[in-house]
């Protein structure tokens, strides 16, 4: 259940059919499981959305697809990666402590490259590029739990 001033990630179609991602704060709430207003970032008004569509900001969940797997395979625009993620991060709004960025990444295992050491909210994370399950020619980044590296 959220409730009044939660910060929000809204996941939706643009008007172009593609999905997009914005964020917001609950503005307002109507019978429990039904439809919330959210005050998007930018807009004046308040939008109607489904609550399923709604998901409370965390770090896990603020993630990156960008099409063209070359995003993985040239090292220099790995390290670019980081700073797109980075500036995704700002907008939903977490601070990030310390974000230590691993050279062009280390190679982890089959599923892709650790891009960075991170802290947020006391928490240790790595920031991490793959494939994208749902699409192979595009790259997921994100943030994880470090399950083997070393912050």
């Amino acid at each position: 259940m959220f409730h009044h001033g939660d910060r929000v990630r809204y996941a939706t179609t643009g008007d172009d059919g593609f999905p997009v991602v914005r964020y917001g704060f609950i503005g307002g709430t109507t019978a429990e499981g039904g439809p919330v207003v959210v005050m998007l970032d930018g807009e004046l008004g308040g939008d109607v959305v489904d609550i399923d569509t709604l998901q409370p900001v965390h770090i896990s969940n603020v993630t990156l697809v960008l099409e063209g797997t070359d995003l993985l395979e040239d090292p220099a625009l790995r390290q670019g990666l980081v700073h797109l993620w980075a500036a995704e991060a700002e907008s939903a709004g977490l601070e990030i402590a310390a974000m230590n960025p691993m050279g062009t990444g280390v190679g982890d295992n089959c599923e892709g490259f650790a891009l960075a050491e991170l802290t947020s909210a006391g928490e240790p994370y790595v920031l991490k590029a793959s494939l994208c399950p749902s699409d192979l020619d595009a790259v997921l980044v994100y943030a994880a739990h470090p399950h083997g590296f070393r912050l």
